[in-house]
């Protein structure tokens, strides 16, 4: 069976979106931004030969939304009360379900190169875990040959020490895990400063869509309400 390229995704709503980059961003802004993040890392997927492309989302209610943003993508409601629960559950759904492998990913690193995420798949032949470090401490994906809940389950997210959590659980477990190169989402207005240096080194269709978007002036075009 084909292998599974999970995204993990929220409906962008302003004010709720992207709010660390306010006040460089409005919150419409920002949200629009993140809209865009999630479309390039979509084209992203589309690239990857060999597997079966997810949408994990939330909120429930917001099915239509994804489904018409992205109409070959299979989706799948994010279930848990935090993130990790919710990122076990994804990719245990994916590999109880016969997939081999199983990577979910960010959605707010539109220019990750896509030999990131072929190797992702490739590492999972020989190591139980594969991470993409990011240089905050976090991951920019994971990926899982076999459940492994507590990886996901017991590690605090969204703090400096996400990266070195997971490897100290998977050595506890016996996992052995491969390391991708590290590369970085955009949270922050930092962040945001580095993608805009990044944008006009890279060729034209590396993050289209944040590309146009920045280039026009930040809030025109957007699906958003």
């Amino acid at each position: 069976m084909l292998n599974a390229l999970l995204v993990v995704a929220k409906r962008p709503f302003p004010g709720q979106t992207k709010t660390r980059l306010s006040p460089s961003l409005s919150p419409v802004e920002a949200a629009n931004l993140y809209e865009n993040f999630l479309r390039d890392t979509l084209d992203l997927i589309r690239l990857v030969p060999q597997v079966q492309p997810f949408i994990a989302y939330l909120p429930q209610e917001e099915e239509a939304y994804f489904r018409a943003l992205a109409p070959d993508f299979t989706l799948l409601l994010q279930c848990g009360h935090n993130l990790g629960a919710r990122l076990d559950n994804a990719l245990t759904h994916c590999l109880m379900d016969g997939f081999r492998k199983a990577v979910i990913m960010d959605s707010d690193s539109p220019t990750l190169p896509t030999t990131y995420l072929s190797l992702a798949f490739s590492a999972l032949d020989e190591a139980d875990v594969v991470l993409g470090p990011c240089q905050d401490g976090g991951y920019y994906l994971i990926g899982l040959n076999q459940p492994a809940p507590r990886l996901l389950r017991e590690v605090q997210m969204s703090t400096p020490h996400v990266i070195r959590d997971t490897l100290n659980l998977a050595a506890e477990e016996g996992l052995t895990v491969t390391q991708l190169p590290a590369w970085y989402d955009v949270d922050t207005a930092v962040d945001l400063n580095r993608l805009r240096l990044e944008l006009p080194s890279l060729s034209p269709e590396r993050a289209a869509h944040t590309r146009r978007f920045l280039a026009r002036g930040k809030s025109t075009g957007s699906t958003l309400p």
